[in-house]
């Protein structure tokens, strides 16, 4: 079950303006139920079943698991702003491997993504507005591919990941859906 993109929003994004029931969150927990509805436990352990880790951008258009042919209980999926590799990335990671026994990481940036138009400047502007800075860093960047083998040397240099030896970079082309490999050099 999924909610189509195109069913329009609510006429107010303000939960005190919204009628009941009709706030996306409130068809999010809808589509939930008609999920439980006929959901069947596919006994899974929380082990991927091909011992892979994906760290990928959050951006919607990515859709991980039809892109790289995975199926349910295939992967560990971790995602944030840019798929840079931060130290909740490496924390994510160190469980993956530690605990849970993947060995390869697959690193995955995307063409238009959000983080090549900031700057650190984000930051700063929000410590105006909020009167706090944040303790995060933006992680912002230039050149797609640059960033990537920045990632991939951090997953490398990491002393807390057991796996180093299948650790591979990419960029996905939003327009195309392929990828392209990124060399560490």
């Amino acid at each position: 079950m999924s909610i189509p993109a195109s069913k329009p929003l609510p006429p107010s994004t303000d939960s005190a303006a919204a009628p009941a029931g009709d706030t996306v969150t409130d068809r999010l927990v809808e589509a939930n139920q008609q999920y439980a509805a006929a959901f069947t436990d596919p006994g899974m352990d929380a082990r991927p079943v091909l011992k892979v880790a994906v760290v990928a951008c959050m951006d919607a258009r990515l859709d991980l698991h039809d892109a790289l042919g995975l199926e349910l209980g295939d992967c560990h999926t971790i995602r944030n702003a840019g798929g840079v590799v931060t130290d909740d990335i490496i924390r994510s990671l160190t469980i993956s491997q530690r605990a849970l026994g993947t060995r390869s990481v697959v690193l995955i940036h995307h063409t238009g993504c959000g983080l090549l138009s900031l700057t650190e400047d984000f930051r700063h502007d929000l410590a105006a507005e909020v009167g706090q800075r944040p303790t995060w860093a933006v992680e912002a960047f230039k050149d797609l591919d640059e960033d990537v083998r920045q990632s991939m040397q951090r997953v490398r240099t990491s002393p807390f990941l057991l796996h180093k030896d299948d650790i591979r970079g990419f960029v996905f082309d939003v327009t195309t859906g392929l990828l392209r490999e990124i060399d560490p050099q």
